[in-house]
Order: C-alpha cells, then structure tokens, then sequence
C-alpha cells in the first residue's frame, strides 16, 4: 500500500494493487471532497506535470496501518458522503 499526493493540490491515492497493464485499485480523491475506490491508470498519473516536473509524488511518511476499507470509511466519513457500495 503506497500514497500519491499533489503538493500543489489536495489529490490524494491510496493504492492496494498494481495491475502491469497500466492500472491500479485503491481509494482516491482529486482533490474535490469526494473520495472513490476503484481503478485509476498509472500512465495518466505519470502524465500530471506541474512547470514540466512529475507533479505527483510518494509520500514517504506513510506508514500504514490499517485496511484499506477503514481508509475508505474514514474518507465517507470526512466529506459525509453515504456507504460506499462495491459492486
């Protein structure tokens, strides 16, 4: 499990699982107060710039601790969005 995050925004990603064809499942929110869980694509993430530089980076003070589920019920509960259903 690894967090993305924009430092020039609020985007966030909580990734779980990396799919080699150019995707990866974990919760995230681009910054608008509303959380998802589902897949994003790597290669639009690699393709965020800010001035020409990779505008998306690891947070390295992640240490996770938890599910992702509590993460995800955490972030419902944030914006108090109602039960997040997984179909």
């Amino acid at each position: 499990m690894i967090q993305l995050f924009t430092p020039f925004g609020r985007a966030t990603w909580i990734l779980t699982e990396l799919n080699p064809r150019d995707s990866a499942f974990g919760l995230y929110d681009l910054g608008l107060g509303s959380p998802e869980l589902g897949y994003v694509s790597i290669s639009e993430i690699e393709s965020v710039t800010n001035l020409g530089m990779l505008a998306i980076e690891i947070d390295t003070h992640f240490k996770p601790e938890y599910p992702l589920s509590v993460y995800t019920e955490a972030a419902r509960l944030a914006v108090g969005l109602p039960k997040i259903l997984i179909c």
